[in-house]
């Protein structure tokens, strides 16, 4: 890569998580953990909660297997350059951007995330994103959250990528969240967690905190929205699998609002906005080293 060379991005939003998106469809650019850090950044770089490189499924060795059903594989950063397997507030900016560069059609596309593919359908009006999730695992075992000395049990829900979802009685009592909630047992997550506090706003209606491991405190989280969603719905007495009724949950996070639902056949639905903000192109070295 010449690094002198301007390189085309763009930044996007899914209910306030924010993204530089960075179109690299050959799969040309190294990206280091550090010119991620540098890009995310918000006072020396672009700022985002997190990256999305745009690459040809073809092009990119984790996702070639996935080729056949999904052009394109959605490489995703967490802000500080640590690799992540799915993001779900990125997967429908990623789908948006996709459409609006002419690059997928509108209505059902298949995107490839390292957690594996995921069918997203976006409005021909540019309306909501609604992303088809997969199935919520819920490993056994008791864990703990802990904040400034106070802990609460936590519900282990992997939705593609690690939950501990903790009820509390206010979303203040997390705290400010600028450092790492302690989670234990630590082997419970040896990749590290992601940390949602979760209050009731009313029946089938709940609002949430989020800390994600890579990034800190975000505005909101798809994947810990699904988490939480069906940590509430087991917490109520409802599994689809068990008795046949889907379910769907309002979740409220700092930035917006999302609408999660699940099937019969376990299968989480999630929907919600999609917005692409800012085009325009980076000095090519802030990708370099």
């Amino acid at each position: 890569m010449d690094n002198a060379r301007p390189v085309p991005f763009l930044k996007g939003h899914g209910t306030e998580n924010d993204f530089v998106i960075i179109p690299d469809p050959e799969g040309r650019f190294e990206l280091s953990k550090d010119a991620v850090a540098r890009l995310c950044d918000r006072r020396a770089g672009v700022g985002g909660d997190g990256l999305l490189r745009v690459v040809r499924s073809a092009r990119h060795p984790e996702a070639r297997a996935m080729a056949g059903d999904a052009e394109w594989f959605m490489d995703y950063r967490n802000s500080d350059g640590s690799i992540a397997e799915m993001c779900g507030n990125g997967v429908r900016v990623f789908a948006r951007h996709l459409v609006r560069a002419g690059l997928a059609p509108a209505g059902e596309l298949a995107v490839a995330t390292r957690a594996g593919l995921r069918r997203v359908r976006l409005d021909a009006d540019g309306g909501g994103v609604t992303v088809g999730m997969g199935r919520a695992e819920l490993p056994e075992g008791e864990v703990t959250v802990t904040v400034g000395g106070r802990s609460w049990a936590a519900r282990h829900v992997n939705v593609g990528n690690p939950h501990a979802v903790a009820f509390v009685d206010d979303l203040a009592e997390a705290g400010p969240l600028r450092e790492t909630p302690l989670v234990a047992p630590g082997s419970a997550y040896p990749r590290g967690v992601n940390v949602e506090f979760v209050v009731d706003r009313g029946p089938r209606h709940v609002a949430l905190r989020v800390y994600e491991r890579g990034s800190g405190e975000t505005r909101s989280c798809g994947t810990g929205a699904c988490a939480v969603m069906v940590a509430a719905a087991r917490r109520d007495g409802a599994d689809p699998t068990a008795d046949g009724t889907p379910v769907t949950y309002t979740v409220d996070v700092p930035g917006g609002r999302l609408v999660i639902s699940e099937g019969v056949d376990g299968g989480i639905e999630m929907t919600g906005p999609a917005v692409i903000v800012a085009e325009g192109t980076l000095d090519g070295t802030l990708l370099a080293g």
